[in-house]
């Protein structure tokens, strides 16, 4: 099994992914007409006017916190590190870059999510890949085998995982045992996760901003400190990334570790592609009407994500001694090591609190996202669901006390096969996105609130609901 799945993830991981989600990202890009760039505008300008919820779905900013709290995790933090440790200072360069391609591709799957979405048994929004796989494509086996996948990995082993991180943290800084960790992770998450998506929102929408918020301020104060060296990072950052520079140490270095690693982690981390984020997007209810409104709303989440949080760690740990290319500390240990040169034992412990919130929201997060692949596969109701909550408990509790590493590999697999299926239909799917964005910016030049008319679209019928685009 072990040999299986190694081979599985090197496939995936060095060839179909890296370069896939690469040209893909770059395919949409080219193809909208580099939208994350000309109207990048919009994507704030459709969060500015998100409104409460509805009886149907959540709000464009919930959609967008439940999002981050998924991808903000320990990746931003430790996997940061890890790209740093392996790649160079050049690694955060391809960050940036697989992160800025792949806001089109987020946009394109979030967009697709929307269109494709159900009302559930509640009269609440589900939609996802597995949707627009089932509806756009004729292809319900897909569906079905995309979900298996996502429950496996997002709903089950990411979150022992991140409950792994959670208890290493705290443990070192606080010496809190880690079984007694996991426990109290497992409390706190089965009281948001048994009151279902919503309360899940309600959670997001509080601790994802203060979260993001209190990390952000401590970037600026430690480049404030700095303020002397920081040119010399963001050149460092060009120069290795550009093979401008011969990386130090003689560690698999150069140009292609700096991409491989950074390539790798900023997927890891803004998870553009997956198709994990469209889950949520489905849930919300758009405004503007149109389903390329919360296409926008997704592409801002990859942006805040790798542009802003994991630079953010970045620049930190450059700014520090402790940092060394090919060195022995790397990952949570050496962010907690730069931030502790600044700031004393309180750098430790405040990277111990922010994994420890970073990993939980993921944790709820990643929930979500499991129940709208239980409403496609038809396993949505109470008995179900609760056996998802409680498995997910079951494997916060063992993720924290054990090693989860092999667990994680298959998790890897798991994972990969997810994405792949989700390239390959949003790429047999990119005329319909492409319809639906010259159809949004033509009401935006008419002056009007872009609204979806399923009227205009024929060759839709019978693919979408349209009680809901009615």
């Amino acid at each position: 099994m072990t040999a299986i799945v190694d081979f599985l993830n090197n496939i995936l991981w060095n060839y179909v992914l890296v370069y896939g989600l690469l040209a893909v990202g770059i395919y949409f890009t080219a193809r909208l007409g580099f939208l994350q760039f000309v109207h990048f505008g919009e994507m704030f300008r459709v969060i500015a006017k998100s409104e409460e919820t509805d009886k149907h779905g959540i709000s464009p900013f919930q959609a967008l916190t439940i999002s981050l709290a998924s991808r903000v995790g320990t990746g931003n933090i430790a996997g940061v590190a890890v790209a740093l440790s392996l790649g160079g200072p050049g690694a955060i360069f391809w960050m940036w870059m697989v992160a800025l391609v792949g806001m089109a591709t987020a946009y394109s799957e979030s967009t697709l999510a929307q269109l494709y979405k159900i009302e559930n048994s509640e009269g609440q929004y589900r939609g996802g890949p597995a949707f627009y796989i089932a509806r756009g494509l004729r292809a319900p086996w897909a569906g079905a085998l995309f979900s298996i996948f996502l429950i496996l990995s997002f709903g089950l082993v990411f979150n022992a995982v991140q409950a792994n991180s959670i208890a290493d943290a705290v443990e070192g800084a606080f010496g809190v045992p880690k079984l007694w960790v996991g426990v109290i992770v497992a409390v706190l998450s089965g009281i948001v996760i048994f009151g279902g998506i919503r309360q899940i929102a309600r959670v997001a929408q509080v601790i994802v901003p203060v979260m993001a918020g209190l990390y952000l301020l401590m970037a600026v104060i430690v480049l404030v400190m700095n303020l002397s060296e920081v040119p010399g990072v963001i050149a460092s950052i060009f120069a290795h990334a550009l093979g401008l520079q011969e990386a130090a140490g003689g560690v698999t270095g150069g140009i292609m570790a700096a991409m491989l690693n950074g390539v790798k982690r900023g997927l890891f981390s803004n998870e553009a592609g997956m198709g994990s984020a469209p889950n949520i997007a489905a849930v919300a209810t758009p405004q503007p009407h149109h389903p390329s409104s919360q296409g926008f709303v997704q592409a801002l989440g990859v942006f805040i994500d790798t542009i802003v949080i994991c630079t953010a760690t970045a620049i930190m740990i450059l700014l520090s001694d402790v940092y060394q290319f090919g060195g022995d500390v790397e990952g949570a240990t050496l962010t907690q090591s730069a931030l502790q040169e600044q700031f004393g034992a309180f750098g430790l412990y405040f990277v111990a609190v922010a994994i420890f919130f970073f990993a939980f929201t993921s944790i709820i997060g990643n929930y979500s996202y499991a129940e709208n692949a239980m409403t496609f596969l038809r396993a949505d109701n109470a008995v179900s669901l609760g056996i998802l909550r409680f498995a997910l408990l079951g494997m916060v509790i063992w993720g924290a006390y054990e090693s989860v590493s092999t667990v994680f590999n298959a998790a890897d697999a798991s994972m990969g096969l997810m994405a792949t299926i989700n390239l390959i239909a949003i790429v047999l799917l990119s005329g319909t996105v492409a319809k639906l964005t010259r159809d949004y910016f033509r009401q935006r030049k008419a002056g009007k609130s872009p609204r979806f008319e399923a009227s205009e679209y024929p060759e839709l019928l019978g693919k979408i609901d349209k009680n809901i685009w009615s």
